[in-house]
């Protein structure tokens, strides 16, 4: 097996496999959103069609929701999976930001956030979707003055406690609505199978590393989730380490000379931690920075070779290797589709 082109095929980034948005993130499990604008071409350019208005209807009817889970970043889940997720995540994300907190020496007591719960869920309520700006305005109509970092955690709060979740997708801002009231049904070890399942089958081969960094859950329910679906995995080894390949793994369907231009933060590369698979050691500052900050980034024939400018007026790209000569037919094409999306 090419560990390279299954990973291509599996994350739909070649012979993508679904129609609509929301059927490529539920597929996907979870997708890091980290950027607002460039989220919506990590999504389309994984569907048979990509939209713009295909992506807005999803996530304005909520069918796909913008959250803070793993990690303590952004993710984009579907809808239908909102409850089960957020089961499994909530805890977990809720240490990450009260570390970050005590970290920055910030304390919110309880009572600050149950009068500030107040506010916003009013101001959800009374516009429907909202931003930050909205919140911000509503303090200080009650005389409340809170700087830009300790609404954040506010928000954040009211996300994990189920009180907020996306708004309607805006041009540049991150809105918010009152989430729906949908209670989980699901019991724990059923949702522990379902996202490995996810994982494995949209990110395959993958390594037990790579699930614990990706799902951000403690390594016990790592290990508890792939037991869970133990007979639909097999083990390959690559190199010297060992790999999970999930048994609907897609290994036809490749087409050689096949260019991408990936938006920071996408899945292809923050979904793992074997990175030098599709990434040369040489070039890993090229596509992140030891902070966690990820580039924009060319994938041919899915080798990262390459950096690109998502949001200049005409197309500019540097390959890492001066003499590498690719024909930019491919990138120049996909780069007009992207900005129909974005």
């Amino acid at each position: 097996m090419n560990p390279v082109r299954a990973r291509l095929l599996n994350q739909q980034l070649v012979a993508p496999q679904f129609s609509s948005p929301e059927q490529v993130v539920s597929y996907m499990g979870a997708m890091q959103a980290q950027d607002y604008r460039l989220m919506r071409w990590a999504v389309a350019m994984r569907t048979k069609k990509p939209s713009s208005e295909a992506f807005r209807k999803a996530f304005d009817s909520g069918a796909i929701v913008r959250q803070h889970l793993m990690r303590g970043t952004w993710q984009l889940i579907a809808g239908q999976d909102w409850p089960w997720i957020m089961g499994l995540c909530v805890p977990k994300a809720k240490a990450v930001i009260t570390g970050w907190m005590h970290a920055n020496h910030i304390d919110i007591p309880q009572d600050e956030q149950n009068r500030i719960r107040e506010i916003i869920v009013q101001t959800a309520a009374d516009k429907g979707s909202v931003t930050e700006q909205d919140f911000n305005q509503a303090l200080l109509e009650k005389d409340i003055v809170m700087d830009k970092h300790r609404l954040s955690y506010h928000i954040r709060f009211n996300e994990l406690s189920g009180v907020l979740c996306s708004g309607n997708l805006d041009s540049r801002k991150a809105t918010y609505r009152l989430a729906p009231q949908v209670k989980n049904t699901m019991e724990r070890d059923e949702s522990l199978a379902l996202l490995a399942r996810r994982y494995f089958q949209s990110r395959c081969p993958a390594t037990f590393e790579d699930y614990v960094w990706w799902s951000g859950l403690n390594t016990g329910d790592c290990r508890r989730g792939i037991e869970l679906i133990r007979n639909e995995l097999h083990v390959e080894k690559i190199g010297e380490r060992e790999f999970y390949v999930h048994d609907s793994c897609r290994t036809r369907g490749f087409k050689k000379d096949t260019n991408l231009l990936l938006p920071p933060f996408d899945e292809y590369l923050i979904g793992y931690k074997s990175r030098e698979i599709v990434l040369p050691p040489e070039h890993r500052h090229k596509a992140h920075n030891n902070s966690g900050i990820f580039y924009p980034v060319i994938a041919h024939d899915g080798i990262i070779c390459g950096n690109w400018s998502p949001f200049s007026k005409k197309p500019q790209f540097e390959f890492f290797d001066e003499k590498a000569g690719y024909d930019l037919t491919d990138e120049l094409s996909v780069f007009r589709i992207f900005q129909e999306i974005v």
